[in-house]
């Protein structure tokens, strides 16, 4: 049930226009200080994982591993996606929150 509360606001923050996916833009987000949380699917694998924890880790940002790279795609509209960057405070914690309370832990 809240993993669909989560997908559904990560919806709306793509709606929004703060969210950018893909390994290349997430990087960036996060390099550049624009990324509230990472969310990396639960299927990626383990290399993408890894890079994604130690950059977030680094730089101070909030990493997911989340749901599959179908539902992270979908949620925003696109294809499967393996990696994103909510880039909104509010709409990042309410993900965050989401995330938290269906029982996935911070990697």
């Amino acid at each position: 049930m809240n993993q669909n509360k989560a997908l559904s606001l990560l919806g709306l923050a793509t709606k929004a226009g703060k969210t950018v996916t893909g390994e290349f833009s997430t990087e960036k987000a996060v390099k550049e200080g624009k990324a509230q949380i990472v969310l990396v699917a639960e299927d990626a694998s383990d290399n993408t994982k890894k890079k994604f924890r130690n950059m977030c880790n680094y730089y101070q940002v909030t990493m997911k591993v989340f749901a599959s790279k179908d539902s992270l795609g979908n949620a925003c509209g696109k294809e499967f996606r393996a990696s994103l960057a909510v880039m909104d405070t509010g709409l990042a914690k309410a993900i965050e929150k989401q995330i938290d309370s269906c029982g996935n832990l911070e990697v």
